[in-house]
């Protein structure tokens, strides 16, 4: 395998350190040649003055033939030394000529490298810039997004004022409507309530509290008078009926606390003497205040209808007797 060969098989890394040392040796071998060269310059030298004293030894017989002969293969092994260092030096010029053209190889390629990471610090910077640009997007993302977030709660800053002032319309359209309802079955009371109660009629805050004064407390009094209506007549189809009164909770939505109100203000009306009925009516009601109506001591009324009114007139009259 020839030197060319074995640098090739080096990693890229060493091939250049290894081409330098190859030509480092090749430098001493030419040193190592020119100085054997010089030698045999004087070695010809040499030869041609032994020549010359061979001329003038010819007459010294068989011993000068002698050193002549030993002379001729001496100089028989200088040629062939001579020719062995013209073979060497023959090879160490093949070698630098293929170290050079591996100089060459390796020198292009470093060219293409450097051509290669001139493109990839091009690219790096192309990179460098999108990167800032997607920063500086991002950014005005961020930016939008917190303009975005800051104008969302002015929303719902907006939408709690719009809810608050609407929960206030519904309460104020809630109180419009309660209020309605009540003067509408204060007023019409002999309407709703006829089926069930002879002479129907509203009693006033001012009989109804005259008629509560003697029996009740101050705060009793108070509670009792806050009923939506109290309608007073009786009983329908009892001849010997006496005075029945509806303690009445209007709502426009009937729930629990609607019938514990009926409850307890038509227990303080029985407390001052009276025979009280808990009602309440409404044109809607809760699951709640369905679930305690169906004990059937409350009187429900509905578009016109009279619900549980056998069951919460009897508890009234049982509880008298």
């Amino acid at each position: 395998m020839s030197y060319v060969a074995i640098v090739q098989d080096l990693p890229l890394d060493l091939q250049f350190p290894m081409l330098k040392l190859v030509e480092a040796v090749q430098q001493d071998m030419r040193a190592e040649l020119a100085v054997r060269r010089t030698d045999f310059e004087r070695l010809e030298t040499a030869v041609f003055e032994l020549t010359q004293a061979q001329k003038r030894t010819e007459q010294q017989g068989d011993r000068l033939e002698t050193a002549m002969l030993e002379l001729a293969q001496a100089q028989k092994r200088t040629e062939q030394r001579v020719e062995e260092l013209a073979q060497a030096q023959q090879r160490t010029e093949r070698r630098v000529e293929e170290l050079a053209q591996a100089q060459q190889r390796t020198e292009q390629r470093v060219e293409e490298l450097a051509q290669a990471q001139q493109r990839t610090e091009q690219r790096v910077d192309r990179l460098e810039i999108a990167l800032l640009e997607l920063a500086q997007a991002q950014q005005r993302t961020e930016q939008r997004v917190e303009e975005l977030a800051q104008a969302q709660q002015r929303t719902e800053a907006e939408i709690q004022k719009l809810t608050a002032s609407q929960q206030s319309m519904l309460t104020e359209l809630g109180q419009l409507v309660g209020e309605r309802l009540e003067r509408q079955y204060r007023d019409r009371a002999p309407a709703y309530f006829g089926r069930i109660l002879r002479r129907a009629r509203s009693l006033s805050l001012q009989d109804l509290e005259a008629a509560l004064e003697p029996h009740l407390t101050d705060d009793e009094i108070a509670d009792a008078l806050l009923l939506d209506a109290v309608v007073s007549g009786r009983v329908t189809g009892m001849p010997d009926s006496p005075q029945i009164m509806l303690a009445l909770e209007v709502s426009s939505v009937i729930d629990r606390v609607d019938v514990m109100r009926a409850v307890r203000r038509a227990a303080l009306l029985r407390k001052a003497g009276m025979l009280a009925v808990p009602a309440v009516a409404g044109p809607k009601i809760t699951q709640g205040a369905g679930e305690m109506l169906q004990s059937g001591s409350v009187l429900l009324v509905q578009d016109g209808q009279q619900t549980f009114w056998k069951e919460a007139l009897a508890g009234v009259l049982n509880t008298s007797h």
